[in-house]
């Protein structure tokens, strides 16, 4: 019996990782011009911005990440899919989100990016914000993060912003990911 769980498990895992391999092609990589430019604002909250939240948070749980943002599946829509719970738990969606406050705790932490294959990077970020936003409909919500939430949200709004982690590393940390980005891009090719 233990050897039918056990296959039963493994053939879960193996199901989970196809299902994140073809999440991850979906998603806009390291060199993509769309990563860096900035998101615009959403003025039209319709079937097509619900449809759009609703493919990104499949995508991001697919790709077995935590959170994702409009630009790195190629629009350069305002939004973003978040859940905090390991990517396992019920995702939330930002439209428009502007952090409105910051607290003054700062907390290194590593942070890794689905558009960053292998590279992981300690990132500053605030421990507590709070952030207005819309929801897919353009109602306002406000949502006071704090620890793990608040990290997902400012990593997720730098993109927005046209901002990797990249940008936020230490000299030497930026380099090693570069040399990491390349060469998985040379053996790709």
């Amino acid at each position: 019996m233990a050897d039918a769980q056990t296959h039963a498990d493994d053939q879960l895992e193996d199901a989970a990782e196809a299902r994140r391999r073809v999440a991850l092609r979906a998603v806009r990589q390291w060199g993509d011009p769309v990563l860096t430019a900035k998101a615009r604002e959403v003025t039209v909250f319709d079937q097509r911005l619900r449809d759009e939240l609703d493919a990104m948070g499949r995508l991001m749980h697919d790709a077995q990440g935590v959170g994702l943002a409009a630009n790195q599946v190629g629009t350069l829509h305002r939004v973003l899919v978040y859940a905090v719970d390991g990517g396992e738990g019920p995702v939330r969606s930002l439209v428009n989100p502007v952090i409105e406050w910051r607290g003054e705790e700062v907390e290194a932490g590593p942070e890794g990016c689905l558009s960053l294959p292998g590279v992981g990077i300690d990132v500053e970020r605030h421990v507590h914000l709070r952030v207005r936003a819309q929801d897919g409909h353009g109602a306002p919500i406000v949502v006071e993060a704090s620890g793990f939430e608040a990290r997902i949200i400012q990593h997720e709004i730098d993109h927005l912003d046209g901002v990797l982690i990249l940008d936020r590393a230490a000299r030497d940390q930026r380099k090693q990911a570069l040399r990491t980005l390349r060469e998985r891009a040379r053996d790709a090719a």
